[in-house]
């Protein structure tokens, strides 16, 4: 393969092929003999401002400016999971049902979901720190505005929570790219857990925060406050200590620069790429169960306590926050231990069994799937029991977390990491949490007509409508499994491309040793 001199792009068309029954795809490449050109999709920038990440990102600031993503990261989900913390309080006040209480859960997603791929377009084609920024300034405001919603106004409440998601778009579809773009191989893998790690801690410290600010306060509205107040900091340490990385610096090495790809090419590439449609897939199973069982949780264990006569019902708010405590704590507990075992697994396992991540994924999902059923079930009767089959059906939901985001990575090339995250985000909410909350209450709310003044059946129809949440589970391991099947012929096929070669068409075909 000719090499370009310094200062020159040799360009050439390069096919490749998932398979042989499915189109060939064209790709730009350039072959570059140093590494201060930039692997991105657009080469229009000057070459004179295209600098080597080596050269200007120390190993130093990479380390803060991953403590500080996981920071911005633990106050996103905190924020996600304020609203769960305190909803009795918020039922109460504004005098709503369940399948309008859910509805603030959707919108936001929604939002989220709908804006993920225009900030995974433009991350991968513009300042990705500048985009970040912009997010956290609208989502500080939006959050901090909709603690000052009154009674008469939900509609407004609705509208800002919908908002909200605009900030956490830009970000949560970003970030990991950075960090893909600072590190490589086991390091990676270990930086990208500790990133996602604050995904279940940033949920239970939602719960707990929440809950224990209006218990405080005596007003559910103070809970919301809290994340604007830390998000201050957050928005500061973004813009003095976290770097725009060249697209690839990590991978490239000076070795190939993949140029000029339209948003349309990106998407069908994304769509040949069997690995990141089924595990996309699976994310979207995860993401329909965790995104009910967080949201609905809290207040489905407190309509136990009632039933079983532990506690009244709630008359005024806010209402006994107990259940977000505990649920908030068995989150974080076992998403840190699950996230650490997920992770120790795959780096053992993954250089003997090829296949190895998505298989851990697999397992996860489908044995949790039983542990969550028992729980439910078990509500009516054992709070402890419950609580015991949440820590483990949690636990092993945990393990997932990091190896999604390290797949991804590795099967994608990374001037479409933005734009393959942010198709998995809308994706798996469009499909997954975006109408899960909402799908639960509504279920609920029907099943409540047919004894709509009995406080036993109150609890009997959320229990019934959560119950869909296991068979969804198995559902997202049987992907997971249909994942492993090409996960090596794609990861390949990624790793031939950043070096400027064709990937073989049968080498891309079903692996399934």
């Amino acid at each position: 393969m000719p090499l370009a001199t310094e200062g020159q792009f040799v360009t050439m068309e390069k096919e490749t092929s998932n398979g042989p029954t499915q189109p060939k795809e064209k790709l730009s490449l350039s072959s570059c003999m140093s590494a201060s050109y930039r692997y991105g999709s657009i080469t229009s920038e000057p070459e004179d401002n295209i600098l080597s990440s080596a050269e200007t990102i120390s190993p130093k600031r990479a380390y803060i400016a991953v403590a500080v993503l996981c920071y911005v990261n633990l106050l996103n989900y905190m924020d996600r999971y304020t609203i769960a913390g305190v909803l009795p309080s918020i039922q109460k006040y504004f005098l709503i049902s369940d399948s309008t209480s859910g509805l603030l859960q959707t919108v936001f997603i929604c939002s989220f979901m709908l804006l993920a791929p225009v900030f995974g377009y433009l991350g991968d084609r513009y300042n990705r720190k500048l985009l970040m920024v912009f997010g956290m300034i609208a989502w500080i405001a939006t959050t901090l505005s909709s603690s000052f919603v009154t009674e008469a106004y939900f509609w407004v409440l609705v509208l800002l929570r919908a908002l909200v998601g605009t900030g956490e778009a830009s970000y949560v579809t970003i970030a990991p790219t950075i960090i893909g773009d600072l590190f490589t191989g086991t390091k990676r893998t270990l930086m990208i857990s500790f990133f996602y790690i604050f995904i279940p801690v940033g949920s239970g410290l939602g719960y707990i925060l929440a809950a224990k600010i209006a218990s405080a306060t005596g007003d559910w509205r103070w809970a919301l406050r809290l994340n604007p107040i830390l998000g201050g900091l957050g928005l500061v340490l973004l813009v003095l200590l976290i770097p725009n990385p060249p697209r690839g610096a990590s991978e490239n090495q000076g070795a190939t620069c993949i140029e000029r790809t339209t948003y349309w090419e990106d998407v069908k590439y994304l769509l040949r790429n069997r690995s990141f449609v089924w595990s996309s897939l699976g994310v979207t199973a995860m993401a329909f169960v965790t995104g009910a069982l967080a949201f609905w949780t809290p207040t489905f264990l407190s309509r136990a306590r009632v039933l079983q006569g532990l506690t009244p019902a709630c008359s005024k708010e806010p209402c006994d926050p107990s259940d977000s405590y505990i649920f908030g704590g068995i989150t974080v507990g076992t998403g840190i231990v699950g996230v650490l075992i997920g992770t120790s697994i795959s780096r053992k396992l993954r250089n003997r069994v090829a296949n190895a991540d998505p298989l851990i994924c697999a397992v996860g999902m489908l044995s949790s799937s039983p542990c969550l059923f028992i729980a439910i079930i078990l509500a009516a009767s054992s709070i402890p029991g419950t609580y015991a089959c949440i820590g483990i059906g949690e636990t092993l939901l945990s393990l997932n977390w990091a190896i999604l985001a390290d797949i991804l990575l590795y099967v994608v090339v990374p001037t479409r990491r933005a734009t393959a995250e942010a198709l998995q985000i809308m994706v798996c909410h469009l499909l997954g949490d975006a109408g899960s909350p909402y799908l639960l209450g509504a279920i609920s709310d029907a099943l409540s007509k047919v004894k709509p003044d009995s406080p036993d059946w109150r609890f009997r129809s959320l229990e019934y409508s959560v119950l869909l949440c296991p068979f969804i589970g198995v559902l997202g391991g049987l992907f997971f499994l249909m994942t492993a099947l090409y996960i090596k012929a794609d990861r390949k096929a990624a790793e031939m491309l950043m070096k400027g070669e064709t990937p073989v068409e049968d080498e891309s075909t079903a692996d399934s040793a």
